[in-house]
């Protein structure tokens, strides 16, 4: 049986663990995907014992050229992980010492337990600032989406039923705000993200005179000021995890509203709506039904959410029973956070090249929004305007509506007989407010699906996200 390097297992031990234990407790399956950062928060640490003489010059040069030349190795895929050495700091410093004598002296002042909350936190820094961008990048698809069908309307709906008319664009507009919430999280937690936890050793810190905001600064731990970013607690930065919970919830509801934006892309997809025809590249077909074109994109987003929201009560989960400070139930903390980042990320990419990929068919639309009863609640306003309370303008024209069911005609073609017949309070006027492009002009209001207002709100998204 392979036993542990030295470096994993300590001078109490007089055994390697077991090949089930070892099997069992191993990590570097998944957390060797960390490699790069920890390789760079090394060379951030033995420069700075070079700094302080634990290193000598030389010797610190020797170690952060071995320390690169690993990283060479593992680019190109020269490099063979070791299961048996757990994880992958242990794989890396047991090459290290292999090709370097004075690599023994890195681990000087250091634990695996901060050095896996700078790895990780190195790591999520950098799938936050990528996952920035392709959120940006799929608001400007809805926007331009929307520009390009700026005359489109469609009816909007409540409970699935059809309600009001607005624009197209209004209702994309609709998830650019949505999105535009999750990255004002995402960058707010970036900030809880950007705390460098090197030097907090297992839980108590280390006797030697560690220049901890040297470290910081040279691995980008810092405010917008430029100060060095470091925890100020030991045991809380060996054993804090939230900043992985922060991500995975803000993930989580990212999901939620790409699940909502991808339902109605079914609907709209649907033989019954009609709305929209979405490229081949981005739907698929069925294996016994040659006629059918799935949106199998739009469906997995919508049922990834499930997952994204697994993830992140997995992680709650995880640590409400742990005492200070690190325990080896944290090593379950990297994969639901790896899949939230993989997940949320593809999903975005994927609902962003599909959207770029969407016609919509206008004519369909158009003649769903010339539903006279989606005005209803005009003829109400236009009530209103006759100084008649809402209360009762609501309840004359739900009976002008029962009426026009009645006669089996649509509630524009009503006379004015008729609707004189429910109220004397009706007059010609009550007419005009059939008319849907002067319908949607009158709603001015700031946020409202108004003409000109979907226009400068379109205006606006765009310099925005320009």
């Amino acid at each position: 049986m392979k036993q542990s390097s030295p470096v994993s297992r300590s001078g109490r031990f007089g055994s390697g663990p077991g090949r089930d234990a070892a099997q069992f407790t191993e990590s570097v399956s998944f957390d060797k995907r960390l490699w790069r950062h920890d390789l760079v928060g090394s060379i951030a640490h033995a420069t700075m014992l070079g700094g302080i003489g634990v290193f000598t010059k030389a010797e610190a040069r020797r170690v952060v050229r071995a320390l690169e030349a690993i990283g060479d190795d593992i680019e190109a895929g020269r490099f063979e992980w070791d299961e048996s050495l757990e994880d992958v700091h242990m794989n890396l410093e047991a090459e290290l010492t292999r090709r370097e004598p004075a690599g023994a002296k890195l681990h000087t002042g250091r634990s695996r337990n901060d050095q896996i909350a700078l790895g990780m936190r190195m790591w999520l820094r950098d799938e936050i600032v990528e996952l920035e961008q392709e959120l940006r990048s799929l608001q400007q698809a809805l926007v331009v989406l929307g520009q390009a069908n700026g005359d489109v309307i469609l009816p909007g709906y409540t409970h699935l039923q059809r309600a009001q008319p607005v624009y197209l664009a209004h209702h994309l507009l609709a998830y650019v705000e949505m999105i535009e919430r999750d990255r004002e999280r995402l960058l707010d937690a970036f900030s809880r993200v950007n705390v460098c936890p090197l030097g907090s050793g297992a839980l108590a810190g280390s006797t030697l005179p560690l220049d901890r905001k040297q470290v910081a600064a040279t691995l980008g731990f810092e405010d917008r000021q430029g100060r060095p970013v470091i925890s100020q607690n030991s045991m809380d930065a060996v054993s804090d995890r939230d900043f992985a919970v922060e991500f995975c919830f803000v993930a989580s509801l990212l999901g939620v509203h790409l699940s909502r934006l991808a339902e109605d892309v079914i609907l709209w997809s649907s033989s019954e709506f009609d709305f929209i025809r979405i490229a081949d590249a981005y739907t698929t077909g069925s294996s016994l039904m040659p006629q059918k074109k799935n949106p199998d994109i739009a469906e997995l987003a919508r049922g990834k959410s499930g997952r994204l929201a697994g993830n992140l009560v997995s992680l709650l989960t995880l640590l409400k029973g742990l005492p200070m400070t690190y325990n080896r139930d944290l090593q379950e903390d990297k994969e639901p956070l790896f899949d939230s980042a993989d997940t949320v990320r593809a999903t975005v990419r994927l609902t962003d090249a599909m959207l770029r990929h969407t016609r919509v068919n206008a004519d369909v639309c158009a003649a769903a929004a010339a539903d006279p009863v989606l005005l209803a609640t005009d003829l109400a306003d236009w009530l209103v305007g006759q100084k008649v309370p809402f209360r009762e303008a609501h309840h004359l024209v739900g009976e002008v509506v029962a009426l026009a069911e009645s006669l089996a005609k649509p509630l524009d073609q009503l006379t004015l007989k008729e609707l004189r017949g429910v109220s004397r309070k009706f007059k010609a006027a009550a007419l005009e407010v059939f008319d849907l492009k002067q319908a949607l002009a009158k709603r001015t209001a700031t946020g409202s699906p108004g003409t000109g207002e979907v226009k400068k709100q379109l205006r606006r998204w765009a310099k925005r996200l320009a």
